[in-house]
């Protein structure tokens, strides 16, 4: 059976546990095959290990628009903008930002 890109991020986590991008790109696998729920814990647990990985709260964020969790969206916009604030990331600010108040909008 060939190793799917799952399979082998999981081989690569087991040689970096450690490692934010890993963690990051099997969230984003696990999102790409329609695991929804899976996704999200996994960012979630991504956000446990590294807060300041900001990419990870837009794309939770999002996770949370498409389960229909506008308020977990909402919430975890800000976060993201604080880290990014902290980290002086002002692209990944500008991009929360801009995503919380279209989604304010719709609200």
């Amino acid at each position: 059976m060939i190793p799917t890109r799952l399979d082998r991020l999981k081989e690569l986590l087991k040689e970096d546990p450690d490692n934010s991008f890993i963690l990051f790109a099997i969230a984003k696998e696990h999102e790409g095959l329609g695991e929804k729920v899976t996704a999200i814990n996994q960012f979630l647990a991504l956000i446990e290990k590294d807060s300041q990985y900001v990419g990870t709260y837009y794309h939770l964020a999002q996770l949370y628009e498409e389960t229909e969790d506008p308020e977990a969206a909402l919430k975890t916009y800000q976060q993201g903008m604080t880290v990014a604030q902290a980290v002086k990331d002002q692209h990944a600010y500008s991009e929360l930002q801009n995503a919380k108040m279209n989604l304010e909008l719709e609200m």
